[in-house]
């Protein structure tokens, strides 16, 4: 199922409302309707419940969509639905520490100790010798908490919701963390950990004064009019219209309904559309939210040579991936997984063009995961590719 608007932005302001036009216009760009509808489908016949993809460009927006919302009521997918962005809210919370550092508020040099005196220590983790840039590059060393929350635990359904309302504070996912010993040593290795942007949200909050979600809605969605983007905090519920996630807790158990789920942390806890996560990777791309200096230092990657079985010369810089389209051109982004909603993104280096694709994966016993990711990465390398 695919829509098309085409609209014309009046003023940044005015950057989430568009009127819907008929026909073709003068400056209607090159997005391949058919292509994404296609490739939308095909992500679905790959274990997915729903898929819902947007492509946007200054003057042109198409959206495809395939399969439910739900499985119980066979609603269809919307193509406004909100959707758990998962670690894409890592590049929110970036752009928040960047903007910092343009003003002197925060240094990418400052040790964790700097500002979270004693916090970092233990089985070789010593924030005395991480800094703030090694946080968001994952270049820390530091163990990753998520899989000792009890949450991630369960294995019935009973366990899931006796777990799903629980909330820690931000201390206590530390602690967990530091009962393992560190990765490597800092800035020599690189591993992906959300344990970082605890850390890092911890920090903004110690050179501001103020809560890091206040920071990231004053500072990134309130000026770029982003209405659909949601900071949950601890509610546990997915504003409507969404999509229902499913899991199976345990191999050939039954699908439990994992779309209820309180997470509320800087690493992996916003809720948005396809429509505000394109805005907001366009105008961060097109440095309507960093100085160009601080662009620049979120743009110096290391290798992050896990990710390159699904995106080819895939790098990590400082809360922004990039990847090597097949056309040859490069992209930047940050999806991410949380709980079978998955994400994937892209924006051009300009700006220009973005595009976004939620599902929610169901796969099969003989689906693979991995081979899901490259179906989405194509449908993104199709969209950005386009001339």
């Amino acid at each position: 199922m695919l829509t098309t608007s085409k609209k014309r932005l009046l003023v940044p302001a005015l950057a989430g409302m568009s009127a819907v036009l008929s026909g073709t216009t003068a400056f209607a760009l090159n997005i391949d309707e058919t292509q994404l509808q296609r490739d939308a489908d095909t992500l679905r016949e790959t274990g997915a419940a729903g898929v819902l993809a947007e492509v946007r460009t200054p003057g042109d927006r198409v959206v495809a969509r395939s399969g439910v919302a739900d499985l119980k009521t066979g609603a269809p997918v919307q193509a406004d639905s909100y959707f758990r962005i998962a670690s894409t809210t890592k590049t929110f919370v970036a752009t928040v520490a960047l903007q910092l550092v343009g003003e002197d508020r925060l240094a990418l040099t400052d040790t964790i100790d700097r500002w979270l005196p004693g916090l970092v220590r233990g089985n070789g983790n010593d924030g005395t010798k991480i800094t703030v840039r090694q946080l968001l590059n994952h270049t820390s060393g530091i163990p990753d908490y998520l899989d000792d929350v009890p949450v991630q635990k369960a294995r019935t359904p009973d366990e899931f919701q006796r777990e799903r309302f629980r909330t820690y504070p931000p201390e206590r996912l530390v602690a967990m963390a530091l009962q393992h010993r560190r990765a490597f040593e800092p800035g020599r290795g690189w591993a992906y950990s959300n344990t970082n942007y605890i850390l890092a949200g911890m920090a903004i909050e110690k050179a501001t004064g103020r809560p890091w979600q206040q920071e990231v809605h004053e500072r990134i969605i309130e000026p770029l009019g982003l209405r659909h983007t949601l900071i949950p905090g601890t509610s546990a519920h997915l504003p409507q219209p969404g999509m229902t996630a499913y899991r199976r807790l345990v191999p050939g158990g039954p699908e439990t309904d994992v779309s209820t789920i309180a997470s509320g942390h800087p690493d992996w806890s916003f809720v948005s559309t396809t429509g505000d996560v394109n805005r907001f990777l366009q105008a961060l791309l097109g440095g309507r939210l960093l100085r160009p200096a601080q662009l620049r230092q979120m743009q110096r990657t290391v290798p992050a040579k896990p990710f390159r079985e699904v995106w080819r010369e895939a790098a990590y810089g400082l809360g922004l991936m990039k990847r090597r389209l097949p056309c040859g051109k490069w992209a930047w982004f940050h999806g991410g997984g949380n709980w079978n909603y998955i994400i994937d993104n892209a924006v051009s280096p300009d700006g220009h063009r973005a595009a976004t694709v939620f599902y929610t994966s169901r796969l099969g016993p003989d689906q693979s995961p991995i081979q899901q990711f490259k179906t989405s990465a194509t449908l993104i390398d199709h969209a950005l590719c386009a001339p």
